[in-house]
């Protein structure tokens, strides 16, 4: 039995898959209270809040976190108070270096041309999950690797990694539609749901399904490391930019992030790991190992000419989202909304909001 688990951890090693969450939530926040929130608080919209509260609680995942809450906002009259009397803020830190602040990105629907057939202009495709891909859930063999999950593709009776970015003319699978950028295919993964704007004057949504099983590498990382761009200048807009004047390396730095995206069709909008539609600067994505998807949790972080600080709803992950203090902000669709997901790298505080009673949360 123990030969088999060696195998079984060597595979974890060699394939991407998830992490394992922490072992209690106390290592990684400390209760506070409302008047310990920032002053923008007074200044909120409660009955939005609360309205979106109740949206939020369409969810299961919402549901085994605020049980009791999830039924009384159906007969809330006072939103401010709702909020007040029922909810008690902690403070997440940092579970790394045990430092408060973390760090808000942004992101946005996408949006990119294609057509549903191939040719010398959209020949780029966008897959729909790839029919030889296996996705294995260790937790029905080994209950103590549940947070972990394997993707690959069977060969010869071994299960092997799957095909990487640069390995993806191999890929046989059905195609959404065709696009005619290879860059933009690249930031619709990275955004995980876009709107297509089809050559038949037809528009369609499109949104997250699987991923070839590689963990997530930032190609602005790789672009800093080589001195490409400064640290300073680092941005969605920058590396756009840079990659159109550089198109002979195009393959090179996009291939440096293995990790691949397929999409399946939406009937609107863009969808988060919570299974809700996303609410434009309200819902953002996290590290799920130590925030709940269907948290209510509040954001406080500085721009250069915009403060972000609100309640929002934890309604995605994503793969570049790492760390306790970490979140990335759904900004919505269209120009406005790209040119701050785009720019969007700001210190950041979080507090998640659980319920007065029945907490399991303890105070460090």
């Amino acid at each position: 039995m123990k030969k088999v688990f060696v195998v079984f951890f060597v595979a974890i090693l060699f394939f991407g898959c998830s992490e394992p969450k922490p072992s209690t939530t106390t290592q990684v926040m400390k209760k506070s209270s409302f008047e310990e929130l920032p002053s923008n608080f007074e200044s909120e919209n409660f009955d939005e809040v609360v309205k979106l509260f109740k949206n939020n609680c369409q969810a299961k995942k919402t549901l085994k976190i605020y049980p009791k809450l999830c039924q009384q906002v159906e007969d809330v009259n006072d939103s401010k108070a709702f909020i007040l009397e029922n909810f008690q803020p902690y403070q997440l830190i940092n579970n790394k270096n045990a430092q408060e602040e973390g760090l808000l990105t942004g992101y946005y629907l996408a949006s990119i041309h294609a057509s549903l057939q191939k040719s010398d202009i959209y020949k780029y495709p966008i897959y729909e999950t790839p029919p030889d891909l296996v996705s294995v859930n260790l937790s029905e063999i080994y209950p103590e690797l549940k947070h972990y999950r394997l993707r690959g593709r069977v060969v010869d009776g071994k299960l092997i990694p799957y095909y990487s970015r640069e390995d993806a003319s191999n890929i046989e699978a059905p195609a959404l539609c065709y696009c005619d950028s290879k860059i933009d295919k690249f930031f619709l993964e990275v955004q995980g749901s876009g709107k297509v704007y089809l050559d038949d004057n037809t528009t369609m949504y499109i949104g997250y399904d699987n991923q070839n099983g590689y963990k997530y590498r930032s190609i602005g990382r790789y672009l800093v490391a080589k001195k490409e761009i400064a640290l300073e200048d680092i941005s969605m807009q920058s590396i756009k930019e840079w990659l159109q004047k550089h198109p002979n390396r195009i393959d090179e730095v996009l291939n440096y992030n293995d990790s691949m995206v397929f999409f399946r069709k939406k009937e609107q909008g863009a969808f988060g790991a919570l299974g809700l539609q996303l609410t434009p600067k309200r819902s953002i994505a996290v590290d799920r190992r130590y925030t709940k998807l269907g948290s209510m949790i509040y954001l406080d972080a500085d721009l250069d000419n915009e403060k972000i600080s609100k309640i929002v709803f934890a309604q995605d992950t994503g793969g570049a989202i790492r760390g306790s203090v970490r979140a990335d902000f759904f900004t919505g669709f269209g120009a406005q909304a790209e040119e701050l997901a785009g720019k969007l790298k700001a210190p950041l505080k979080m507090w998640v909001f659980l319920p007065k009673e029945g907490s399991k949360v303890e105070d460090e």
